[in-house]
């Protein structure tokens, strides 16, 4: 057989391979675990073991004016934790609520905002906190953003605001209830 024919072959294979997606994704679990955050999703603490279960966190949880706690959502009905994308990271914080804009308000459960916690500027995971100024910084280039004013740039290279996690307003646990309001993920196509 030509060059060109196995070259091709390889490709087409190649690509057949891409659109049927990994072997276990026809799992409903994986996709569940892959899925962004859907209405009715309880947050849960970010934990590196499955022992205890993740246990949904609560407003009060959070201390007052920060830091910020980085969480994922889990599934109610079959307890799956959507950790399968690091996209489905949320950066949850607390506090007062004369601090948040009207917008925000709409957004928070008992003054709990929730954000995408990926950098806009180049993918990274958003885990700093500026106490000074109650704002989330990126260690990766700097970007400084405000939770209280929808978590706008206040310095560095993003180009744009950390995408919101609309939260149920409910006594009992920090519950989604609606997608994240933008696109999640960074700007340059880097990630470091």
């Amino acid at each position: 057989m030509p060059r060109l024919a196995l070259l091709r072959r390889a490709v087409l294979g190649l690509g057949g391979a891409l659109l049927a997606g990994p072997p276990d994704c026809a799992d409903g679990a994986a996709n569940s675990a892959m899925a962004l955050p859907q209405p009715g999703d309880l947050l849960v603490a970010e934990t590196s073991g499955q022992s205890p279960p993740p246990r949904p966190l609560r407003p009060h949880d959070l201390p007052s004016g920060g830091p910020p706690v980085l969480a994922w959502p889990m599934d109610e009905a079959t307890g799956t934790v959507r950790r399968g994308s690091r996209f489905n990271q949320v950066l949850l914080v607390r506090l007062s609520v004369a601090r948040l804009s009207a917008a925000e308000r709409d957004f928070a459960s008992r003054g709990v905002v929730a954000f995408s916690a990926i950098c806009t500027h180049a993918g990274c995971v958003v885990s700093g906190w500026r106490a000074s100024d109650e704002s989330f910084l990126c260690p990766c280039h700097g970007s400084t953003y405000d939770p209280g004013a929808g978590a706008r740039v206040v310095g560095g290279p993003a180009p744009r605001p950390l995408p919101a996690l609309p939260l149920c307003p409910t006594r009992d646990a920090l519950t989604v209830a609606a997608g994240f309001t933008a696109w999640i993920g960074g700007s340059t196509g880097r990630t470091d």
